[in-house]
C-alpha cells in the first residue's frame, strides 16, 4: 500500500472516530429520554422523542400514572407542521425555589418552587427549523408550553391546530361544559368521561350568544377524579396573544387534545417569533384539598410590571343590580323604544316608569352602603343606549359617557363622595369590542373626573368584529387591552362574559375578578343546582376570582309577586358561606337591601367579612359533594370560615388549629337550622357565640343545599364572661 492509500485510509478511520464521538456524545439526547421529579419527589415526568421524531411526554404521582404516553405539537397553516420530525439538540435542568407576594389574594406570601426541564427540537428536512418545549415540575402538578425563538426560518407562522394530547390512565369521574367558544356559562355535568358523548345534547343548554364546537368536546378547567384516588384538574395559564383551549375528547380511549378557538376567517392564531403558548397545566394530588390549595397557575404567570399598585383595592359593595331580575319593577332601559341612536336626543324618550339606575335610587343605595360600611356600589343602566341593546349585533350601542335623562352623574358623585362611598362604572359592550376600545380613553377620562376608580364590563351578546368569538385571539388581546389601558387611568377591571381567566390577575393585578362562569343570575333564570358551587372552585375558580354575586336572602321569587316560581337553590346560610368559599377581592351583598334589613344578625356576617387574605387553609373538600374553608383577614387577628354542602345534608369537620396557641376568642357561628332545607325553610337559622382555640374542633349539621359561615375575633375578658367553651 503506498502513502497516499494509507494517508486515506487514515482520514477515513479519523472520521469513523469523530462521527462515533459525536454519536456517543449526542446520544443521550435523541436516544435516551428526559426525565424530572417534583422537589417533593412524588410527581415524575418523563420526555422522550417516539418514532418519526415525534414528542411525547408521561407524568405519574407517587408511580400511578396520570397522563399515559401523550404527544405534543402543532399544525401550521403556512408551513411545515411542528408535530414530527424532529430531533434533540440540547437539553437544559434547573431548579427554582422562591416567593412573592400578591397584591391581593388568597394568600399573603406565595411559594414558587419547581424543577424545570428545557428540551430544544429542531426539525432537519426544515432547514434545523427548531422549537424549544419548556417543563415545570411543581409539587401540586406540571406546567408545560411551547417557545418559538427568533431565527431565520420562522419568522410569522399562522396556527392551524394546537394538538396537545392528555392520554389519561382510566375512564375517570368529570366535572364538565361543552365546549364552546362564545360562553362559558353551562351549567356541570358530573359523568364518566366515557358518558360525555350520550349526555353532550342535553348538557347543552340555550345561552344567549353560544357557538358549541362540532368535535366532542369540553372546556377548562376540567376537574376528573380517577377510580384509584387521583384529583386532576387541566387547565391553561398565561393566556396572552393567544386563543383559548378546549379539549376534545376520545370517550372511548379516555384521550383528550387540546383544540382553540378559531377567529373569523378559521385560522388558531397569528404567530411572530420570538413567541410562546401559553402554559398547559396539570395539576395533580391524592388530596381534593390540595387541588383548592394549588398555585400553579398563579406561580406560571409573570410578576406584575407596575411600578404602582397602592391604588389596587379589596372591595365590598352592594348595586342596582338584582331587582332587574327578580322585582319585576327595574329595567336597565330609560324609554319606551326599541330603536334608539346615540345620537337620538334622550329626553324625548317616552319614559317607561321602571328605570333602576336614577338618581335618587342611587342616592338610597348610598346611604345604605354608608350605614352599613361597604366600600362602593355598583349603579347599572345609569347611561343611555339601553332601549335595544342585545340581540341586534349593533356596534355604536353605547358611549359610556352620556347619561340617562332621569340620572345626575354629578349629583350622585357629589353625594358618595360626602357619604365616604365609591361608585363602580358599569361597561356594557353588548359584544361590541370595536366601539367600547374607539371609545376607552374617554370612557376613562370620564371615570376619572367623575371619581370611579372601578369598572364592570360586559359582553353580552356576538362578538363585534363579526364573526370573531368570546375567546379567539382577538378577543384576549382585547381584554388584555383593557386591562392594561385601565392601569394607566389608575381604574380596577372587573369583566364578565370574558374568557375564563388563566391567572392573569399576578400580571394585571388591576384585572381583580372575572365571572365568566354560570353565576348568581341564573338562580332567576332556571336556577342553579345545589352542587353547582361545590363545583366551581375545581373548576372556573382555579383561574382566578369569581364576581359570583353572592348573598341572596331572600330565595324564594315569588315573595315579590311577578308570577315566578323560582327559587335560588340554597339555605341564607349558604349564602353567607360562599363569602369565603368562593374567593374573589371584589365581593357583592347582591339581594335587594331590604332583605338584609329583613334579617340584621345574619347581615352582621356579611358586614364583618373580609374579602383579602392573609393565609387559607382547606379543611376538607370533595368536588361535587362539599367544600370547608377558613381564611384569615389581611393583616388582622380575624378568621372566617364557609362551609357548603350539595343537595345532602352533611356533618362539617371544622378544627382551628390555625388559630395562635394559648389564646381564646369568640367565634360567631351562622348555621342552618335542623328544619332548614333549600326548598323548605330555606332562611331558618341560627346564630350563637361560643370559645374557641387552637385545640377546638366542631362537628357543624348542615341542611340540604346548605352551609356554615363562622366569624372569629379576639374578645375582651368582659366579652368572653359567660360564653360556652367549644
Amino acid at each position: 500500500m503506498n502513502f497516499q492509500s494509507k494517508k486515506a485510509l487514515l482520514r477515513i478511520s479519523l472520521s469513523k472516530t469523530a462521527l462515533l464521538c459525536f454519536l456517543f456524545l449526542v446520544g443521550p439526547l435523541w436516544l435516551k429520554a428526559q426525565e424530572i421529579t417534583s422537589p417533593d419527589k412524588n410527581l415524575f415526568l418523563k420526555f422522550e422523542l417516539k418514532e418519526g421524531g415525534i414528542p411525547s411526554y408521561q407524568l405519574s404521582y407517587k408511580q400511578k400514572p396520570v397522563v399515559k404516553p401523550s404527544t405534543l405539537g402543532l399544525e401550521i397553516q403556512n408551513g411545515p407542521s411542528f408535530m414530527n420530525g424532529f430531533t434533540v439538540i440540547n437539553t437544559a435542568q434547573s431548579s427554582v425555589d422562591d416567593s412573592w407576594n400578591p397584591v391581593l389574594g388568597e394568600e399573603k406570601t406565595i411559594r414558587n418552587h419547581y424543577n424545570e426541564l428545557v428540551v430544544t427540537l429542531a426539525q432537519a428536512k426544515n432547514n434545523n427549523r427548531f422549537i424549544r418545549i419548556r417543563f415545570r415540575l411543581f409539587n401540586d402538578g406540571l406546567g408545560f408550553r411551547y417557545e418559538f425563538p427568533k431565527q431565520n426560518d420562522l419568522s410569522y407562522f399562522v396556527i392551524k391546530e394546537e394538538r396537545s394530547e392528555f392520554n389519561l390512565a382510566g375512564n375517570h369521574k368529570i366535572f364538565w361544559i361543552p365546549g364552546d367558544y362564545d360562553t362559558n356559562e353551562y351549567a356541570y355535568t358530573t359523568s364518566k368521561i366515557s358518558e360525555i358523548p350520550s349526555l353532550m345534547k342535553k348538557a347543552t343548554i340555550e345561552i344567549n350568544s353560544q357557538w358549541p364546537i362540532k368535535e366532542l368536546s369540553v372546556q377548562t378547567p376540567s376537574m376528573m377524579k380517577s377510580d384509584d384516588g387521583l384529583y386532576i384538574n387541566i387547565h391553561e395559564a398565561g393566556l396572552i396573544n393567544y386563543p383559548a383551549m378546549y379539549l376534545e375528547v376520545d370517550a372511548v380511549n379516555n384521550k383528550m387534545v387540546s383544540h382553540l378557538a378559531p377567529d373569523a376567517v378559521g385560522a388558531k392564531g397569528y404567530m411572530q417569533t420570538d413567541a410562546q403558548s401559553p402554559w398547559r397545566t396539570i395539576v395533580v394530588s391524592d388530596k381534593a384539598t390540595d387541588i383548592l390549595a394549588s398555585k400553579l397557575i398563579l406561580n406560571l404567570n409573570e410578576p406584575t410590571s407596575y411600578k404602582d399598585v397602592s391604588w389596587i383595592k379589596p372591595v365590598k359593595y352592594i348595586g342596582i343590580w338584582w331587582e332587574y331580575f327578580v322585582a319585576g319593577k327595574s329595567t336597565w332601559a330609560f324609554g319606551k323604544e326599541n330603536n334608539v341612536k346615540l345620537t337620538d336626543d334622550f329626553t324625548k324618550l317616552t319614559p317607561n316608569g321602571k328605570h333602576g339606575a336614577t338618581t335618587e335610587r342611587a342616592k338610597e343605595y348610598i346611604d345604605f352602603a354608608f350605614k352599613n360600611g361597604f366600600d362602593a356600589i355598583l349603579i347599572e343602566g345609569w347611561n343611555i343606549g339601553w332601549e335595544d341593546w342585545i340581540g341586534n349585533w349593533k356596534e355604536d350601542v353605547f358611549d359610556y359617557v352620556t347619561a340617562s335623562p332621569d340620572f345626575d352623574v354629578k349629583a350622585v358623585h357629589a353625594y358618595a363622595a360626602s357619604k365616604g362611598v365609591k361608585i363602580i362604572m358599569h361597561h356594557e359592550t353588548s359584544g361590541s369590542a370595536t366601539n367600547y376600545e374607539r371609545r376607552l380613553d374617554r370612557a376613562f377620562q370620564f371615570m376619572n373626573d367623575n371619581g370611579y376608580d372601578a369598572v364592570k364590563t360586559g359582553y353580552v351578546g356576538k362578538i363585534i368584529p363579526r364573526g370573531e368569538h368570546h375567546d379567539g385571539q382577538w378577543m384576549v388581546n382585547h381584554y388584555i387591552n383593557v386591562a392594561k389601558r385601565a392601569a394607566d387611568y389608575k381604574i380596577m377591571i372587573d369583566s364578565h362574559e370574558a374568557v375564563r381567566p388563566t391567572g392573569l390577575h399576578r400580571t394585571f393585578p388591576n384585572w381583580v375578578a372575572q365571572e365568566s362562569a354560570r353565576g348568581t343570575e341564573f338562580e332567576s333564570m332556571g336556577g342553579l343546582a345545589p352542587d353547582h358551587t361545590t363545583i366551581l372552585p375545581f373548576t372556573r375558580l382555579m383561574g382566578g376570582p369569581m364576581d359570583y354575586t353572592p348573598g341572596i336572602f331572600q330565595t324564594d321569587l315569588s315573595y315579590y309577586g311577578t308570577g315566578s316560581t323560582q327559587r335560588v337553590n340554597t339555605t341564607l346560610v349558604k349564602q353567607l358561606a360562599y363569602y369565603v368559599t368562593m374567593y374573589s377581592p371584589l365581593q357583592m351583598a347582591a339581594d335587594i337591601p331590604g332583605n338584609y334589613e329583613r334579617f340584621p344578625d345574619a347581615f352582621q356576617f356579611i358586614k364583618d367579612v373580609a374579602v383579602d387574605w392573609d393565609n387559607s387553609y382547606i379543611l376538607e373538600a370533595e368536588p361535587g359533594d362539599y367544600i370547608t374553608i377558613a381564611r384569615k383577614a389581611k393583616d388582622k387577628n380575624e378568621w372566617f370560615i364557609g362551609g357548603i354542602t350539595d343537595e345532602n345534608s352533611r356533618t362539617a369537620n371544622i378544627n382551628f388549629d390555625y388559630l395562635p396557641a394559648g389564646k381564646n376568642f369568640i367565634a360567631t357561628i351562622y348555621a342552618d337550622a335542623k328544619e332548614a332545607n333549600w326548598n323548605v325553610n330555606p332562611q331558618k337559622y341560627t346564630v350563637t357565640k361560643v370559645i374557641v382555640n387552637s385545640k377546638s374542633k366542631l362537628k357543624q349539621y348542615l341542611a340540604p343545599g346548605g352551609g356554615v359561615a363562622i366569624s372569629i375575633k379576639e374578645g375582651s375578658n368582659s366579652e368572653l364572661k359567660g360564653l360556652k367553651k367549644l
